[in-house]
């Protein structure tokens, strides 16, 4: 149409960024941050990033270089969220539980100038570095940051380390003038997340910083997360730049409730303390609360709500949180979605059902929040999209502006996952007739015996329902008749028996006879990753090296 000007005036590329700069003005004084005695306010957090953005500047950091982090949740991983982007680097959050030797595959991947490192996690940024070191490989400079809470700032002392190479220090040198470098376009990359793949391949997942936007303003909307909101931090900043709740927390003038580590007693400590409303976790964290002894519960001070993702939750573990006053909204995505990419949308309507009914449908995956543009169930191969017949299974994809840029330096990944102009997430599962969806296993998970295909959801689902159970997991174990059959993984609560044989007719007394487990092997804990997904690869390795059943076993009836 005639008449029209694209300017300064109109447009400016979304950013994050700016999230931080209203909320400077706007909740100025009011706690942005707290971790055990530390408190920062928001001019105070606007100063040290603005601080952080002009020290990295003096280091020679350009547009578009990597800096790397290896911290758990603490005030300086959240600064980080905001200072690399503002020099206009790209923030690459590494997973704390990586050893030397995949640290360093990522450093040498994503050519990471420089790597911030908390203490406790010195020795293995340092072994990656020394294995670095013999590969030619340029280095990372390497900034340390000392514990920032001062009632244990002693830890960081015994370690020896150059003043300019250790984080406020490294603040010092910054200027409060620095001018904050905007994104040149918004589809420019804010932060690299690798997915946990095998050491030989990394996948660096790419967002913009018009992804972040949108998503961080999403998931703010679909927690309800009105303006002040206290946020605590159970979800790893390195995962998914915690689920984009790093810069939502920002949008609304928030406080971001800082803890090291997870636990029960320090999750219902810092919700009576600080009055916590918002917090986020897997399954396992939801697992945590509910199981946490008397003497490490408190009344919580209001009802707080909960956000859910990574596995859908157990029905009983929802009735659980629900009567020590939580509210659980359950999200589902992936790294290449930024995180949370769909929301369960509760109904009105539903209030009357059965419990158990809804419970079953909040365990589902549900629908596109106002961030992306459509999800689907679709066939792989015709991309027809299944009929929402809640029982024919096709692969979950996604369009909008919320899915990854692309995967670093592979090209041929990133044209794969984006073949038939989708995104395919490898998920499986169904649509039910009123457009909600319910993930029904990863494509690799799925269990095939004897024909039928089985949904390990399903029969997890089934065993976290047994009163002795605390957590369980299913893979598939080789049978030499039915070609796999489930095997059942299982973590008793404390104090809590029960055998094989009692827990596989008690899966058979809910479930098909086909889908309850024909194994059931007792762990004392299981294998797991920061977000508490269950590491099914090594469940599966041990359920192969269990050979396939005798024979006299096979009957399923």
């Amino acid at each position: 149409m005639e008449g029209l000007i694209r300017s300064s005036a109109n447009y400016v590329p979304l950013s994050p960024i700016s999230f931080l700069k209203r909320s400077a003005l706007v909740y100025r004084d009011r706690t942005s941050v707290v971790y055990g005695d530390v408190r920062y306010t928001w001019k105070d957090t606007l100063e040290r990033c603005t601080k952080l953005a002009s020290a990295l500047a003096q280091l020679g950091i350009s547009r578009g270089d990597v800096v790397a982090a290896l911290a758990p949740n603490i005030p300086a991983m959240y600064e980080l969220h905001f200072g690399v982007p503002m020099v206009g680097a790209v923030l690459c959050t590494l997973n704390t539980r990586h050893d030397s030797a995949m640290v360093s595959v990522l450093l040498r991947h994503s050519e990471a100038k420089i790597i911030f490192v908390d203490y406790e996690f010195l020795h293995i940024a340092q072994g990656a570095i020394d294995i670095l070191s013999k590969m030619r490989t340029k280095l990372p400079l390497l900034i340390l940051i000392p514990e920032s809470d001062q009632s244990s700032s002693t830890i960081s002392n015994t370690i020896s380390t150059s003043k300019n190479l250790e984080y406020e220090s490294l603040l010092l040198t910054g200027r409060l003038d620095f001018e904050v470098r905007w994104p040149n376009d918004e589809w420019d990359p804010i932060s690299l997340n690798y997915t946990s793949g095998t050491t030989s391949s990394p996948k660096g997942v790419i967002y913009s910083h018009r992804g972040a936007y949108l998503n961080s303003l999403a998931v703010a909307l679909f927690n309800e997360m009105s303006s002040m909101p206290v946020y605590l931090w159970c979800v790893p900043m390195f995962h998914c730049n915690g689920w984009c709740l790093t810069w939502a927390v920002a949008a609304q003038g928030g406080t971001n409730v800082c803890q090291r580590n997870v636990t029960a007693s320090g999750i219902f400590e810092n919700i009576s303390q600080h009055k916590v409303t918002h917090l986020g976790g897997a399954p396992t964290v939801l697992n945590m609360i509910i199981n946490a002894a008397a003497s490490e519960q408190r009344t919580l001070p209001g009802k707080v709500a909960v956000m859910t993702g990574a596995a859908p939750p157990p029905p009983h573990v929802l009735f659980k949180m629900e009567e020590l006053g939580f509210i659980v909204t359950h999200s589902y995505g992936l790294t290449e979605t930024y995180g949370p990419a769909t929301v369960c949308t509760w109904k009105p309507e539903w209030n009357s059902l059965p419990r158990d009914t809804q419970a079953k449908l909040k365990a589902r995956q549900g629908v596109h929040h106002l961030g992306l543009e459509e999800i689907d169930i679709k066939d792989p191969v015709t991309m027809k999209s299944v009929p929402p017949d809640a029982k024919t299974m096709g692969e979950v994809m996604f369009r909008g502006n919320i899915v990854m840029n692309g995967y670093l330096k592979n090209l041929k990944a990133t044209q794969d996952a984006f073949n038939g102009g989708w995104f395919r997430s490898g998920d499986l599962g169904v649509k039910h007739s009123d457009g909600y969806i319910e993930l029904k296993d990863r494509s690799k998970d799925i269990i095939i015996s004897g024909g039928e295909n089985i949904s390990t959801i399903e029969v997890e689902a089934a065993l976290s329902s047994h009163p002795a159970v605390l957590e369980a997991a299913v893979v598939g174990r080789p049978d030499d008749h039915w070609g796999e059959t489930p095997c059942a993984f299982v973590k008793l609560k404390n104090g809590s028996n029960a055998s094989a044989e009692e827990i596989i007719k008690f899966c058979r007394d809910r479930l098909p006879h086909y889908m309850a487990p024909r194994t059931v092997v007792f762990e004392d804990d299981l294998p797991k990753t920061s977000t508490g997904k269950t590491q099914k690869f090594v469940l599966r390795e041990k359920a192969k090296a269990m050979g396939s059943l005798p024979k006299k076993s096979i009957s399923r009836l």
